[in-house]
């Protein structure tokens, strides 16, 4: 009995009861007490001990009551989970539907940029075209006669022409890189927001993933910093303040990292395409205004030309004018010379023609009286037989200077064909309805040498 009070006298000490003088005070024997003081204090102390216990489970029962969980804890417990399982659930599904949102813009930025770059490269092909014509402009223009083919101001223009095509399509193909490169980030960029959307998306087997109007807003509530621009492709992407980057939480580095890298991209893409706009506009300006300078300068040789063979034309005719008006004044001259001979046999002269003609005969007798008649008559003979040899060299002339410009008039014909054929050709192509040339074509077919002792 000694040993198992032990225990309890240990805790009444412990708590302030087991105080044996103040027991003594409270619950001393009387005088008229028979029992022994050993006896009664044992007593007195299992009762303190139990009121001591007493009063200690009330107190537990109290913490108990404020502190321990109701019996409906498992579906009190299971209703916190539940909750805030739907939160972290709601804040993934405004996260992915903010990457689905920038997958969306990313890829019609991808569209927007492919369409850009099959215009650029549609104005590329153009541009090669225009090379073509060029070069074939001025292969054609080689084939004019020699007279023709000193170098003019067409031939300048069609160098300047080659060299701002050259340019345009220098550019063109530097702008064509760097849109092939863009294409390729923002390839990664979709790439990597499919993956995180994707990765996000797996805890929203069990909940709608299309956004309610309760959720919708909700969402603007969670994303209301976020303001959305006029143009689809000009939607803020920033992220919002609301969204903290948490590794643990619905915004991980990771989305903050593909968001921020797709809408730089985004950026980066829509600044290449006005670029390409401004370059392809451009480059069209000029090609219009150099091919337009071109084409007027070969029609303005062609003008000169026509001008040039039209006063060849008209030097012609009046070198067949003079020829005539020589040709019978050689013809009289040379009727006068035969005139001046006189006749050819002596009995066809007449009297009167003589001259020893009576009257003559007559004159002649007496001294000093010659006359220069026979001197005269061959000085006017040799007179005219030096006007027929100018005449005759002067209709030379004429014949020489009459086939010069029938040269010059007929490489002028060539002249104008050639640059008409080039003008022709220029404007039937300016559309670039064409296919270019494949390379090694000829225009007569190329067949193939064997040697010698071959059997072929």
């Amino acid at each position: 009995m000694a040993m198992a009070m032990e225990p309890l006298t240990m805790s009444l000490q412990g708590t302030g009861l087991g105080n044996s003088a103040t027991g003594s005070q409270q619950y001393g024997p009387n005088s008229s007490t028979i029992g022994p003081q050993k006896w009664s204090n044992s007593t007195v102390k299992t009762v303190k001990l139990s009121q001591s216990i007493v009063e200690r489970s009330d107190r537990a029962i109290d913490i108990g009551k404020a502190t321990d969980p109701l019996p409906t804890i498992r579906e009190v417990v299971a209703e916190l989970s539940n909750n805030e399982i739907k939160r972290y659930t709601r804040e993934v599904r405004a996260v992915v539907a903010r990457l689905r949102q920038s997958f969306l813009e990313t890829n019609e930025e991808i569209r927007s940029l492919l369409r850009a770059k099959a215009m650029i490269e549609k104005a590329h092909e153009h541009t090669r075209k225009d090379i073509q014509l060029n070069k074939d402009s001025i292969t054609d223009r080689e084939s004019r006669p020699q007279r023709e083919k000193p170098r003019d101001g067409a031939d300048d223009m069609l160098t300047a022409e080659a060299m701002h095509l050259k340019n345009m399509k220098k550019m063109y193909e530097s702008q064509l890189k760097l849109i092939k490169q863009q294409l390729q980030v923002l390839d990664v960029a979709r790439s990597r927001l499919g993956a995180v959307t994707q990765e996000r998306s797996r805890v929203m087997d069990l909940i709608c993933n299309s956004l309610t109007p309760m959720s919708a807003q909700e969402q603007r509530r969670v994303h209301k910093d976020i303001v959305r621009e006029d143009s689809f492709m000009r939607a803020s992407t920033a992220t919002p303040d609301c969204f903290k980057v948490d590794p643990l939480g619905a915004y991980t580095p990771e989305c903050d990292r593909a968001l921020q890298e797709a809408k730089s991209a985004r950026d980066r893409g829509l600044h290449l395409r006005q670029e390409t706009a401004d370059l392809i506009d451009k480059c069209d300006k000029l090609r219009k205004t150099v091919n337009s300078s071109v084409n007027s300068g070969i029609t303005q040789k062609m003008g000169e030309t026509t001008s040039l063979k039209q006063q060849l034309d008209m030097g012609i005719g009046e070198n067949r004018h003079a020829k005539h008006r020589n040709q019978r004044w050689y013809d009289l001259t040379e009727k006068a010379y035969e005139y001046s001979r006189g006749p050819t046999m002596y009995h066809d002269i007449m009297t009167y023609e003589r001259l020893d003609r009576p009257q003559v005969r007559v004159f002649q007798r007496h001294p000093g009286t010659q006359l220069k008649e026979p001197q005269e008559i061959v000085r006017g003979g040799d007179g005219l037989l030096e006007s027929m040899k100018a005449t005759s060299r002067n209709i030379g002339l004429l014949n020489l200077a009459r086939q010069r410009m029938g040269e010059d008039r007929t490489d002028k014909l060539a002249g104008i064909k050639t640059d008409g054929d080039v003008l022709r050709m220029r404007r039937r192509k300016a559309d670039h309805k064409w296919d270019m040339e494949k390379p090694g074509f000829h225009l007569f077919p190329q067949f193939p040498h064997y040697p010698k002792g071959t059997g072929k």
